[in-house]
């Protein structure tokens, strides 16, 4: 496995490799991970490669355009690499994997488009879309398979103009602590049984919409006197220094609550309190909070988006509101008021949630894993490239 960044930094990708790495552990395979930066922390887990890397402030991100020497020997050892970034981490399984003729999977986890606008909010939409146009098509030709864990992510990469053939692998979860959970006490948070508690429960980013969230839920709660929002997670501290401050603005300071970071083995718990799981981001690509919501029995209530509306069955196992406050609004007052039509959405939520089991969906990967390793063909290399190779040997 690949990556930009890996643990301590929290996010679904994060999440995704850990996941998978262990279900494939535990399937008599051997995984490593290949990541940059954090010299200094402490790996809880083992087979984590580390590389040096200029950290990008407190994005949890490094940049680095090279492997030491050390790990990118052993990078070309591997009967297959699985890449989970285009950009860095993209390149240079290209660069180390294709000459060594190690078959290099790529799966599309992020809305790269949306992302920058969420970022770079003054970068032109035309330019980080011309920008991905430019840049995909080549990269997804390159590389062994394209996975896209949705079919609404696959219309996007064909949108970027991505011709390769993209096979669609839902993300896996390990759904059993979530529908095993026993919920932890309202009244350890000063909650009734008669509260109705909304949970919000991902990183504090720009990209989630938190404001959009927050913005609906204080219509919410001018309307239900009894409703509260919890928000487990955490971001960068720039970012939740300047959302915090939010619900206070909308009047709702009483009405919010921040828990902050949690132990994931906690979540199931947190989730398992509450009655209903809210997101406003358009950015998803497949949603593992919005699974794992699911799993634990909770109606979801989303905005229509690819990820999103991959995952949810509107009316059926969730709501789903076209991107515009005043529906949104609506459509959550709508579920806060309704208790039969939570349990109903809850009930089809749990059943829908286990076609993304991790067992179902390693299964799936170790197929496609598989067929590459026994089908890929010798790489014959560029002049450059062989050029490249023999001068990094020189220069070691």
């Amino acid at each position: 496995m690949m990556a930009d960044t890996y643990k301590p930094y929290v996010s679904g990708i994060t999440t995704y490799i850990d996941l998978n790495k262990r279900a494939l552990e535990e399937a008599g395979h051997e995984v490593h991970v290949f990541t940059f930066g954090d010299m200094d922390y402490e790996d809880n887990e083992l087979r984590v490669i580390r590389s040096p890397g200029l950290p990008l402030a407190d994005t949890g991100f490094y940049l680095s355009l090279r492997y030491n020497t050390l790990a990118r020997k052993f990078l070309q050892t591997m009967d297959i690499v699985h890449v989970h970034h285009p950009f860095l981490s993209g390149r240079l399984a290209l660069r180390y994997c294709l000459r060594a003729q190690i078959p290099v999977v790529f799966t599309n986890h992020t809305r790269y488009d949306l992302y920058a606008q969420a970022r770079m909010p003054n970068l032109p939409e035309e330019v980080s879309h011309g920008l991905l146009q430019a840049y995909m098509p080549d990269f997804c030709e390159a590389v062994s398979l394209v996975v896209s864990p949705s079919e609404g992510m696959k219309r996007i990469l064909r949108d970027f103009k991505v011709t390769s053939h993209i096979e669609v692998v839902p993300n896996g979860a390990n759904l059993k602590p979530f529908q095993t959970a026993k919920p932890l006490s309202r009244t350890d948070f000063g909650f009734s049984k008669d509260d109705i508690l909304l949970i919000y429960a991902g990183r504090i980013a720009p990209e989630k919409n938190l404001d959009f969230l927050f913005q609906a839920f204080a219509g919410v709660a001018r309307a239900i006197p009894n409703v509260y929002l919890l928000i487990v997670g955490g971001g960068q501290k720039e970012h939740e220094e300047a959302i915090r401050p939010l619900p206070e603005k909308q009047g709702i300071r009483n009405r919010v609550r921040f828990t902050g970071m949690i132990a994931y083995d906690l979540l199931p718990a947190y989730l398992a309190m509450c009655d209903v799981f809210v997101t406003a981001s358009v950015t998803e690509v497949h949603p593992l909070s919005v699974i794992e919501a699911m799993a634990t029995g909770l109606p979801v209530l989303g905005i229509e988006s690819p990820g999103v509306s991959d995952s949810i069955t509107d009316g059926v196992s969730g709501l789903l509101s076209i991107d515009d406050l005043a529906s949104y609004t609506a459509k959550l007052t709508y579920l806060c008021l309704n208790k039969n039509l939570q349990k109903q959405l809850g009930k089809a939520a749990l059943k829908a949630s286990e076609q993304y089991s991790i067992e179902r969906t390693t299964k799936i990967m170790l197929g496609h894993y598989s067929h590459l390793i026994q089908n890929t063909k010798p790489v014959k290399q560029k002049f450059d490239e062989r050029l490249k190779s023999i001068l990094e040997e020189f220069l070691k």
